[in-house]
């Protein structure tokens, strides 16, 4: 079985490509719904939090999204230490969930993919690309975030363009191309990789 990353900057539709997959059958792995879980349900990583963020990040046992995010989105070496406790046990169970999967290929779809050190993992990655402002406008109207908030989680990404080029195969979702045939592409190309 393949093993693919599906990545792009926040906005760009990642999550339309990941359903389209869906529907062909194949499996997809969402990191960040995954790794709002398992900060719920795996004790070693519930420990670390609490031990670096305080007893505060927790009520009633659950996340305390709100509290977080107000901490690691002001600072960005909390932000990294959150990541560096997050992404070793979310890479660790998408590799079981891979392990499961019966499909041709099976894609982890995550916006960190690279930054995370995930991508060394993976047998081909596909890029979702739209040009900025439409990812803003996106954003604001999907998270009901301001500009500023949005450009500020932007910039720690890596730089679009420069993820893109790090991809095997990139989908324009720019609103001038149509995504699905792109996706239909892939997908042929990715079957025919299948020995």
């Amino acid at each position: 079985m393949i093993r693919v990353g599906l990545t792009g900057g926040i906005g760009s539709g990642k999550s339309t490509v990941a359903r389209i997959l869906e529907t062909l059958g194949i499996p997809v792995y969402y990191a960040d719904d995954a790794a709002k879980q398992i900060m719920n349900t795996d004790e070693g990583l519930k420990r670390e939090i609490r031990k670096h963020f305080g007893e505060a990040s927790y009520i009633n046992g659950q996340l305390d999204r709100k509290y977080m995010a107000g901490i690691v989105f002001k600072n960005a070496e909390k932000l990294e230490l959150l990541n560096s406790l997050i992404h070793p046990v979310t890479i660790r169970h998408s590799e079981e969930w891979f392990s499961r999967q019966k499909a041709p290929y099976a894609v982890r779809e995550a916006a960190l993919l690279f930054e995370s050190g995930a991508s060394a993992r993976l047998d081909f990655i596909i890029g979702v690309y739209a040009p900025q402002a439409l990812r803003i406008q996106r954003v604001i109207k999907r998270d009901g975030l301001t500009v500023e908030e949005i450009k500020s989680r932007m910039s720690r990404q890596i730089n679009e363009e420069m993820k893109m080029k790090l991809c095997d195969a990139v989908i324009r979702n720019d609103e001038q191309e149509l995504v699905i045939p792109q996706v239909l592409e892939v997908d042929e190309r990715l079957r025919g990789l299948i020995v």
